[in-house]
């Protein structure tokens, strides 16, 4: 066997391994966490953060809870499954709620600047998210 051939053949059989959807998550997506700015245009002014530098994984922090759960799609193709979070309570639970339901609806996840993640849905909701600053 000739070393492309082996090559090959080991590079197939490592794809073979890889779950299904874990393609390699673009790089302009690995923010560990994105910091939600607004929902439909209006400023969230609750504390909101996003993770979606694991192919697949959907992470993040709402105003009580964490929250975590899967999509389905390679980026920016993003159609998100169910979300599991946590149930403590406090004064901001509205705006997580607002927040979770609108992530429900999302189905595209777009680097638009070199700071900005826009997630946008369907029926024309959107989410905007800034880059942490180091």
């Amino acid at each position: 066997m000739t070393r492309f051939t082996l090559a090959l053949a080991a590079s197939l059989g490592l794809a073979a391994c890889l779950p299904a959807g874990a393609d390699a998550v673009p790089s302009e997506y690995l923010a560990i966490e994105w910091t939600l700015v607004s929902i439909n245009g209006q400023p969230f002014t609750a504390t909101g953060k996003i993770d979606l530098s694991t192919p697949g994984s959907i992470a993040g922090q709402g105003p009580c809870n964490r929250f975590s759960g899967s999509y389905d799609g390679t980026l920016p193709e993003f159609r998100p499954g169910a979300i599991a979070a946590t149930r403590m309570a406090c004064p901001d639970l509205a705006a997580e709620s607002a927040m979770l339901a609108a992530l429900a609806e999302m189905t595209r996840a777009e680097v638009t600047g070199p700071v900005t993640l826009l997630l946008t849905g369907a029926k024309g909701g959107s989410m905007e998210f800034a880059r942490p600053m180091n």
